[in-house]
């Protein structure tokens, strides 16, 4: 239920560094230089001395034989022999990301482009990567797994039962969507054997969304979709050896269909993988280690939570895949809440675990293990829940110190080289922004300056970050953007956004913090206060029980916490006007504006509902049944939870906003909400978008229709301007 906020033209200047800016920083070995893809074609960039980038690839050698035009690159690989590129082109969406098209790889020496995966369908591989030594590339196609030797293009099939319901080497909608996991196989360390999922999703029911728009006669689009208390797909892991041509399945106790394993990697010495098995409430974790010649297995940690339990995808930008070693295998690092702060332990392969970070606050990413001097780089922000830092700490534990001089306030983000020794640095505040400086660790000195800098707009509002204590006892952070020639002595109109639930924070210092790019025009020159407020239940590094204290309690604790911060605000603010105030946000913030018009309509009297969940029985299981529970054991809380049960309050001006084709919070939401307004006659207005998703804007005109449509119905029902 991830919250879609678009980005500005600004915003896309400084985020779109190349036409690759999605893809993984791909270091050279000496870690001085990293591989990017741009308008000359792949260049190998100094960072230590720009302008003197070399040409590894030419756009022109990206025409193969008997084509007229080149090939459109999405993203690349270097071979691990450093002889070859593997290069991913002319993609096709699967769910959020373009992860299947054509794979070809180029020569370096040769200038030879080869296409691999001949006689397979055109744009159906995925995940295509390099064997350890660099000879041969297996991926997914049509849901089996191949291996080609790129000496002769031989094809090997690694499985041969993979359809629609049984898929190798991927996975289903909901994994993708809630554990980030895309890329199903692993090559083994010494490239002999392949380590892969497999998922049984032929239980899983699909839902099917209609297409009225496309044909003369409408069609079903069907999603693989398990709702909350529908079982998720049976998992299970696989070995095959090169060699032998033989597959073993690992022996893994614990049921398959209520068990999750979200992280899977090869143990060094490529005899076993290691694995995390989540039980189906995610409120046990299991670390396995599975030997793959034999397929037996072992549990060598258990930890269990009264709430839920992270996986690493939740603080490593959604990607859970790598597992980190130290002491060439025999230990590895790992992060856990179990005594109220996420810390960063070692543990060893007997499971014996030690406390690195013991510092009273939390890490709020790994940034990176630099093993050969055994020191750990983490983000974190011991002060200030709305800002980042870059802290260090041995690995044999101890006090952390910090990294980021104070001159650097509000989000920093670093990439670090792979050599531990320099890194490049983006600062980030609601004042100004610098990308693409490159510093040295530890001292962070600024070896090359930053690239692009911009500083907030000295004419124009800025937000302002406050901290507000509610009723109850509770502190929250907030912003507020104020109206141009803000008077205190006259009356405002307050909008608030909101998110309030655990996959995002919305109070953050950052540089486009206050910016509302549903909005045409200026918010603070038309005249308005612009607000949000962080409740219990979000993802701030505030401690285990802030984060955790919304278990079984989303759509109550952090509806209460942003309803009673609102008042407490307009008890500190006289020159705001509780006679206008609106509430708006997008998916799970569709969800809150609901339960607060809903919950509290004599405090909202507008509300903007994008792609909200109106019942929480109706969203996917894994993101539901982590904060929540089984609805076989506490279905009143997901009812008690969900707008749909105070629709009848509704007083006040409501805008519902869904696209028919979003397959993550399904228009079915909208539907049975709008059934309830019926029933108890509430009036109210709906934009319908067909065939959009949840992000709401694919088609021309969508994206423009919308930001009018939003500021329209917000002037009109929460009027602009001083009073």
């Amino acid at each position: 239920m991830k919250n879609i906020k678009k980005l500005t033209v600004i915003a896309l200047y400084f985020l779109c560094l190349s036409p690759l800016a999605a893809q993984k920083t791909q270091w050279t070995p000496d870690g001085n230089a990293y591989y990017s893809f741009t308008k000359k074609g792949v260049e190998i960039v100094d960072v230590l001395h720009p302008g003197k980038d070399q040409t590894l690839l030419n756009s022109n050698e990206l025409i193969p034989a008997g084509s007229s035009e080149a090939l459109q690159v999405q993203s690349f690989q270097v071979s691990p022999d450093d002889k070859s590129l593997l290069l991913f082109a002319n993609t096709r969406k699967v769910w959020r990301d373009n992860t299947r098209g054509d794979y070809w790889t180029f020569d370096k020496n040769t200038k030879k482009l080869t296409q691999l995966g001949k006689g397979l369908p055109s744009s159906s591989l995925m995940f295509a990567k390099y064997s350890p030594d660099g000879k041969k590339v297996a991926y997914v196609s049509k849901h089996n797994i191949y291996v080609e030797d790129l000496s002769n293009n031989q094809l090997t099939k690694i499985t041969s039962d993979g359809t629609d319901g049984m898929i190798n080497g991927t996975f289903d909608w909901v994994y993708e969507e809630e554990f980030g996991t895309q890329d199903g196989f692993r090559w083994s360390p010494d490239g002999n054997k392949i380590a892969y999922w497999k998922l049984d999703a032929r239980g899983t029911k699909n839902f099917l969304m209609i297409n009225n728009t496309d044909s003369l006669y409408s069609f079903t689009v069907p999603v693989e979709y398990p709702k909350v208390g529908e079982n998720p797909s049976g998992c299970s892991i696989w070995f095959y050896d090169l060699a032998s041509k033989s597959t073993k399945k690992a022996d893994i106790a614990g049921d398959e269909i209520q068990n999750y394993i979200p992280r899977m990697e090869w143990v060094l010495d490529s005899k076993s993988v290691i694995l995390q098995q989540l039980n189906r409430k995610q409120n046990q974790s299991k670390i396995i280690v599975a030997d793959a010649s034999s397929g037996n297995s072992k549990t060598i940690y258990t930890e269990t939570d009264a709430a839920w339990i992270d996986i690493k995808s939740r603080w490593n930008d959604n990607d859970p895949s790598g597992w980190d070693w130290i002491e060439n295998g025999k230990e590895f690092l790992w992060l856990s809440e179990k005594d109220g702060w996420r810390h960063i332990y070692k543990i060893d392969m007997s499971g014996k675990e030690t406390l690195i970070t013991k510092d009273a606050f939390d890490v709020i990413k790994p940034e990176f293990f630099d093993v050969q001097n055994k020191q750990i780089y983490f983000s974190a922000s011991p002060n200030n829940a709305t800002q980042k830092y870059l802290y260090k700490v041995s690995m044999k534990g101890g006090k952390a110190q910090k990294v980021t001089p104070e001159t650097y306030t509000g989000s920093n983000k670093y990439t670090i080289s792979p050599n531990g020794k320099i890194a490049m640095f983006t600062n980030n505040s609601v004042n100004a922004i610098s990308m693409g400086s490159v510093i040295s660790l530890p001292e962070h000195k600024e070896l090359v300056a930053a690239k692009r800098t911009a500083k907030a707009d000295p004419a124009k509002s800025k937000a302002e970050f406050f901290q507000i204590t509610t009723q109850d006892g509770v502190t929250l952070d907030g912003w507020v953007v104020k109206p141009k020639n803000f008077d205190p002595n006259k009356k405002y109109p307050v909008v608030f956004t909101v998110y309030g639930e655990p996959a995002m924070q919305t109070v953050t210092d950052s540089f486009y913090t206050g910016w509302n790019d549903l909005y045409v025009g200026d918010m603070a020159q038309d005249g308005y206060l612009y607000v949000s407020l962080e409740n219990r239940g979000t993802p701030a590094p505030r401690g285990r029980e802030w984060r955790k204290s919304v278990y079984r309690k989303i759509g109550q604790l952090n509806i209460r916490d942003q309803a009673m911060g609102a008042k407490a605000l307009f008890a500190k603010w006289p020159y705001a006007d509780t006679s206008r105030v609106a509430v708006w946000g997008w998916s799970g913030g569709g969800s809150s504006t609901l339960n607060l018009l809903g919950q509290y309509p004599d405090i909202y009297q507008t509300g903007i509902a994008i792609a909200p969940v109106a019942n929480q029985l109706f969203y996917d299981n894994i993101y539901q049944e982590r904060y929540m529970g089984l609805p076989q054991e506490n279905r009143e809380d997901f009812v008690n939870g969900s707008p749909l049960a105070y629709a009848k309050n509704l007083k006040g001006n409501l805008l519902l906003v869904h696209g028919t084709g979003d397959d993550n919070v399904h228009y079915q939401n909208t539907e049975v909400y709008i059934n309830e307004l019926v029933k108890y006659n509430k009036q109210f207005q709906l934009m319908s978008y067909p065939n959009r998703t949840h992000s709401i804007d694919e088609g021309e005109g969508t994206s423009l229709h919308l930001a009018t449509l939003f500021t329209k119905y917000l002037k009109e029902h929460c009027p602009p301007g001083a009073r």
